[in-house]
């Protein structure tokens, strides 16, 4: 049995199944009203027409003329062993006509004219029989009559054609129907199957994606769920080797030093350095975290409440300004294009971190003797950009797609201060402004290029 309670697919099988049932009623009903109702609505149209006729013809005379007229309609040959006629005189004896025995219902005609279905002796058998029955002036009755033998071996045609229709058109629904649900089930049991290999551990299993229905589009969104969590959870594992393994040698210091102020004679200069020594150390493990939670925090969106209206080429030059000196003193050569209003929509201080990472990289890597360009402007595509060039040593092609995962750096880097955190943030704040972070070749050096979508215009 199907539990209704526990299964949408049967419920939408049930309800698919009502209304192509109730569908079905409706449709023959229509189609009887149709047909065997506009042939009875003719019926008795042509009988009261015919009552009209008769008594016109009679003109008001005796009940001879009427009579004369009776028999002349039954000896024309003209559907005379369908029509059916009586007149009665004012006494109810018979005067002309070939109904036999009245029906007991022709008592009531003193009230006035009545249509009367009833069944009637024919020819030795019962017949139905629709009846016009007319009160004469002067007193007697006029029966005008059909014999309906046809019309209801019509109605039985019509019933079984309209009942064996009904029962195909039944069977079609309901085959219909288990087919839906077995195709529903199917669907469904496709995404259960993947949700349970990734609950057992397998984060790259995806569901196969089929044509373009509702379906489809659920796996595709499902499927690009499952690639970003993916992704995240790639990134925590390697966070977390990272850390163990970029937090073992501060901390192997730290403990280095303190050991050996404790084994050392202990006077308060030499407690003193290794106190500095560690406080330092500890600091440098407080940035280091605290670059940690400006990338969680970007990812999560916690600040997109936050956004404003940001001419983006105003925070260019600001931090521009802000890094002159540190270039001078590289021997770093920096300038700055960036044209006002380019507005886009952000939290000012992460888009400001972004673009003094870039900037700091830039300087740091570039070296003495070499240029340092940050331009702002409208990007193909009609997106917000602001770019930091540098004709540097650059960065591989092959290394551009990792250098953006946190703690990652180039072995050719590695003796230069830093933590392999910077690109991480500025992707991660790009990211969260609905943009991207992508890396060029500046032939030569690097492009780093932060592209924003451009604040609607009011």
């Amino acid at each position: 049995m199907i539990d209704l309670r526990a299964s949408i697919a049967a419920r939408l099988v049930l309800g698919y199944g009502l209304l192509g049932t109730a569908s079905i009623v409706l449709v023959s009903a229509v189609f009887y009203r149709g047909t065997v109702g506009v042939l009875d609505q003719d019926i008795d149209g042509r009988i009261m027409a015919q009552s009209d006729r008769l008594v016109a013809r009679a003109g008001g005379q005796p009940h001879g003329a009427l009579s004369a007229e009776v028999r002349r309609l039954l000896d024309d040959g003209i559907d005379s062993d369908r029509e059916i006629f009586e007149l009665l005189a004012a006494d109810g004896t018979p005067l002309a006509g070939n109904l036999g025995p009245l029906p007991a219902a022709a008592a009531r005609a003193d009230d006035g004219p009545e249509l009367l279905s009833t069944v009637v002796a024919r020819d030795r058998h019962q017949a139905p029989a629709r009846l016009y029955l007319r009160p004469l002036d002067g007193g007697g009755l006029l029966i005008v009559g059909r014999d309906l033998s046809e019309q209801e071996a019509v109605r039985g045609v019509i019933w079984r054609a309209l009942l064996a229709g009904a029962g195909v058109s039944l069977l079609l629904t309901v085959a219909g129907a288990l087919l839906f649900r077995r195709l529903v089930e199917r669907r469904l049991g496709t995404i259960r199957r993947t949700a349970a290999h990734i609950e057992a551990g397998d984060l790259s299993s995806r569901i196969p994606v089929r044509g373009r229905d509702e379906f489809a589009l659920l796996g595709r969104d499902i499927n690009r769920m499952l690639d970003r969590i993916e992704l995240l959870m790639d990134g925590i594992r390697h966070v977390s080797n990272a850390i163990a393994h970029d937090l073992r040698t501060p901390l192997g210091r730290v403990r280095s030093k303190l050991d050996d102020a404790l084994r050392s004679e202990a006077t308060v200069p030499r407690l003193s350095g290794a106190a500095r020594d560690a406080i330092e150390e500890i600091d440098d493990l407080i940035r280091l975290f605290e670059r940690l939670l400006q990338i969680a925090e970007a990812e999560s969106g916690m600040r997109s409440r936050l956004f404003e209206r940001l001419d983006l080429g105003h925070i260019a030059r600001d931090i521009g300004e802000m890094y002159e000196a540190s270039a001078e003193d590289g021997g770093v050569t920096l300038t700055v294009d960036a044209p006002e209003h380019l507005y886009v929509d952000g939290d000012r201080n992460l888009l400001a971190s972004a673009v003094a990472s870039l900037l700091d990289n830039a300087i740091k890597y570039a070296g003495p003797g070499h240029a340092v360009r940050v331009r702002a402007g409208v990007y193909r595509g009609g997106l917000a950009s602001i770019a930091v060039q540098d004709d540097g040593p650059g960065i591989p092609e092959a290394e551009r797609g990792k250098v953006t995962r946190r703690f990652y750096r180039l072995d050719d880097s590695r003796h230069l201060p830093g933590n392999g955190l910077g690109l991480a943030i500025v992707s991660a704040t790009a990211l969260a402004h609905g943009g991207e972070l992508v890396l060029e070749d500046g032939a030569p050096g690097l492009v780093a290029r932060i592209l924003l979508p451009l604040a609607p215009s009011h």
